[in-house]
């Protein structure tokens, strides 16, 4: 069951920007219209902030941040020193908001994630989630390839073992006790659709409309979505790997069958099978054994970079009062010393 209702919580909005200039504002100042209604329905604390995360940008996104955040007050920032990834630059965004906020709520600086429903969410932590996941209730926009790739990948991450909410991909909200949890995992190799229902806080759904985009292109490509799907099953899942051993097996059993059918041919007097087949097997088990060592380098590979320990990311620049904040919560001495507060 859920808990009793709670405080009014000090809310923060993260924005990860990678190459946003065209739509940035668009979307900051639908953001603030709605973060000041919250406000005057005592819905949210005075406070609350929108905190925007340059991903190492090439345009002008970072110089649009800073004179937002010159103009506002309720406008943070936060700039990556490279472009660490999207999901990377989540995490950032957590770790330094946490430090001023009770909740907070990540989302897409496209406007494709709806806004409007940012109420519904902050009203179901009220009711006791801590945890609240934006699921979208359609695929209409999407086209007939990205709607069916989509519930493929949900179906095969479900088959897999890795728990996902399906339709759900970043537009979440998380209250402070959840984020501690959150960054206390350390893993390199992030994938935080599935890292979030690991922690297993009561949590809730809110469904949505997905948008277009306000403006600009979308930076995830067809390649990059692939490889984002593979690094979170093999982040989450050593399935993969008792697959390719299972496939083994059943190659072993029709090679076997193959070599007391050749002897029995031999013996017979018939003539033995031909360069054609001999070229099959030869591509085909060469081919096999290619994507088995491919499927296991991929997870030596994440060992690789997991042992290294190298930071997530490094943050170049921020606003003053993120860099003085100190977090209080006692899990955070589990945090590499680059994601404490200094």
């Amino acid at each position: 069951m859920l808990s009793p209702i709670k405080k009014i919580p000090k809310l923060a909005l993260i924005l990860p920007a990678y190459n946003e200039a065209d739509g940035l504002m668009q979307t900051v100042n639908q953001l603030q219209t709605i973060k000041n209604q919250l406000l005057a329905a005592g819905t949210i604390a005075s406070g609350s902030f929108i905190l925007i995360v340059d991903d190492g940008s090439t345009d002008q996104t970072y110089p649009i941040m800073l004179a937002a955040e010159q103009r506002n007050d309720d406008i943070l920032t936060v700039k990556l020193s490279r472009n660490f990834g999207h999901q990377n630059a989540l995490l950032a965004g957590l770790t330094e908001a946490i430090k001023l906020a009770d909740i907070t709520i990540t989302l897409d600086a496209d406007l494709q994630d709806n806004p409007a429903i940012i109420g519904q969410m902050v009203a179901r932590y009220q009711a006791g989630a801590e945890v609240v996941y934006a699921v979208r209730d359609n695929r209409a926009n999407d086209t007939w390839f990205k709607k069916n790739s989509a519930l493929a990948f949900y179906r095969l991450a479900s088959w897999l073992g890795v728990d996902l909410v399906p339709n759900h991909a970043d537009f979440r909200l998380l209250s402070k006790k959840a984020v501690v949890a959150l960054l206390a995992l350390p893993e390199r190799n992030l994938f935080l659709r599935a890292m979030v229902p690991l922690i297993g806080y009561p949590s809730a759904k809110v469904y949505y409309e997905r948008g277009q985009r306000a403006a600009g292109v979308s930076k995830y490509p067809l390649k990059k979505m692939v490889q984002f799907a593979i690094d979170g099953i093999t982040s989450f899942s050593v399935k993969p790997i008792k697959l390719v051993f299972n496939l083994g097996l059943i190659i072993s059993s029709v090679a076997g069958i193959e070599i007391a059918y050749t002897l029995i041919e031999k013996m017979i007097g018939n003539p033995t099978a031909g360069w054609s087949s001999l070229m099959i097997s030869i591509w085909l088990l060469g081919g096999l054994n290619i994507m088995a060592i491919a499927v296991i380098g991929t997870y030596i590979g994440k060992i690789f970079t997991e042992v290294k320990g190298r930071p997530r990311f490094q943050i170049e620049q921020e606003t003053g009062v993120l860099q003085t904040a100190r977090p209080a919560a006692k899990s955070w001495s589990n945090l590499p010393a680059y994601q404490r507060a200094q």
